[in-house]
């Protein structure tokens, strides 16, 4: 995983609410454990019609959002079964972080661990965004901070294992194995001896 501890971008807004992990990478597209290629498929039956063109009114499919790294999202984002397919479909499409209101917890919980960043805001800044599609944001990741355009900077939560794991750059088994003489060292010590 790289290291994610800076992220300076336009956004792209994409206002439904309820927005599930099928609608962001449908069941159909499942069947690879391979990430690469998925961006294809985010939010494929939202983006496309029957014969493959791309719905001229999706927000993904105007030209002002082409290299967006930052999708503002409706209320209760990434809700449904949980697959890990919808945050490898986000990033591999492009996409670092998302902002909205509600984040559902296990999406959430699946992003960090792949180097997505949600970012949860109150009401006021998420209509803001929601209204001003294209605004440039930064997000600084090790601060937990969202920088508006107008310099405001506004905090956000995010798991403090979660934030080592994104600015170092490591998963959790990453994690484990930068602790490998240690976890031995304590297996030795504590080790049944008949």
């Amino acid at each position: 995983m790289k290291a994610v501890t800076h992220i300076k971008s336009r956004t792209v807004v994409l206002p439904t609410r309820d927005i599930d992990t099928d609608q962001i990478i449908p069941a159909r597209f499942l069947t690879t454990t391979s990430r690469d290629g998925l961006g294809q498929s985010a939010f494929y039956d939202l983006r496309y019609n029957r014969d493959g063109s791309e719905k001229t009114g999706f927000p993904l499919n105007q030209p002002a959002a082409r290299g967006c790294e930052i999708l503002v999202a409706g209320n209760n984002f990434g809700c449904g079964s949980s697959r890990e397919h919808a945050p490898w479909a986000l990033l591999d499409y492009g996409f670092k972080a998302i902002v909205s209101t509600e984040i559902a917890d296990i999406f959430r919980n699946n992003s960090l661990k792949n180097g997505l960043v949600p970012v949860v805001v109150d009401e006021n800044i998420h209509e803001w965004l929601k209204e001003n599609p294209g605004a440039r944001l930064e997000i600084d990741v090790a601060n937990a901070t969202l920088t508006m355009p107008d310099g405001r900077s506004i905090d956000f939560a995010i798991d403090g294992f979660a934030k080592h794991c994104l600015v170092e750059g490591i998963d959790q088994l990453g994690f484990l194995q930068q602790h490998l003489e240690r976890i031995a060292n304590f297996e030795e010590t504590r080790a049944w001896k008949p």
